[in-house]
């Protein structure tokens, strides 16, 4: 992959920068494997707004991907690699021996014509899946499941990966890419290698526009609201009161800890993303 930058002709082309998407090999997506998507614009089923500042974007159609890799022993080979406007990473279109075609996120170094496969054991070789028991302890894995059979839930993001730092017993220790240190049951599956398109993180988006394409509106400071809009709102010019900054529904924005201090999940947790100070560990 690699960026296009433009000649500085107008104030948003200045810095803005592009895909060029020269990684990719067909336009147009496997029509059995893409549905429509209803959008919400960011409201319940009772059309009140519970995710602000969401809305618009430009119309596009929903990638089936298989998270599970649960088409075990049945050797696949890669027919593309696409573009899937759902995420920032790309898809690779299977075709299975038996017929089937699935979806599958694209890990770096995968190519048209590679053959790959899930199942309980296998080459270590990227896009390979299996449990991680069968994974050797160092090697770089993405597409993680948390729960056996649930489906990948970690390191789904261009150019993500996690680590496999040790195994004891039925749990494997995996340093996420947050640089947080948990536990995954062995049973659990995971792909070999990293998610590819990694400039993706050098991509600016340069006008407002762009981030209208993409279904995010303005959001607009709470200071510039009325009283009735948030409680940080109102006062003759710009008046700043003495108390802290809070959300629209009066939750402190800065500091304050919303997490469960009992939740399941603390139990797989061997070292948490952030230390105590704020700095990561």
């Amino acid at each position: 992959m690699s960026i296009k930058e433009f000649r500085a002709v107008t104030p948003a082309r200045r810095t803005m920068t592009i895909d060029k998407k020269e990684d990719i090999t067909k336009d147009r997506p496997e029509k059995s494997l893409t549905k429509k998507i209803k959008k919400s614009s960011g409201r319940n089923n009772k059309g009140r707004v519970t995710s602000r500042f969401r809305g618009g974007g430009h119309k596009k159609l929903f990638r089936s991907i298989d998270f599970k890799r649960d088409k075990k022993d049945v050797p696949a080979k890669v027919a593309s690699i696409e573009y899937d406007p759902n995420r920032s990473a790309r898809i690779a279109l299977l075709n299975y021996r038996d017929g089937e075609k699935r979806y599958i996120l694209a890990p770096l170094g995968l190519n048209v014509g590679d053959v790959i496969v899930s199942a309980d054991e296998a080459e270590i070789k990227s896009g390979n899946s299996m449990p991680i028991k069968s994974i050797p302890v160092g090697t770089i894995i993405h597409n993680i499941e948390l729960a056996e059979g649930k489906g990948a839930q970690i390191a789904r993001g261009a150019g993500s990966f996690a680590q496999i730092m040790g195994k004891e017993g039925k749990t494997a220790a995996l340093k996420m890419p947050s640089g947080e240190l948990r536990t995954v049951s062995v049973r659990c599956r995971a792909t070999i290698g990293q998610v590819g398109n990694l400039d993706h993180e050098n991509i600016i988006l340069g006008k407002a526009g762009k981030s209208r394409y993409l279904g995010r509106k303005p959001r607009n400071r709470a200071m510039a609201m009325n009283p009735v809009d948030h409680p940080m709102g109102g006062g003759e010019g710009k008046s700043k009161s003495g108390e802290h900054p809070v959300s629209p529904t009066g939750v402190k924005a800065k500091g304050f800890k919303t997490r469960k201090k009992k939740k399941k999940s603390n139990q797989f947790i061997i070292r948490r993303r952030k230390t105590k100070g704020g700095k990561a560990s």
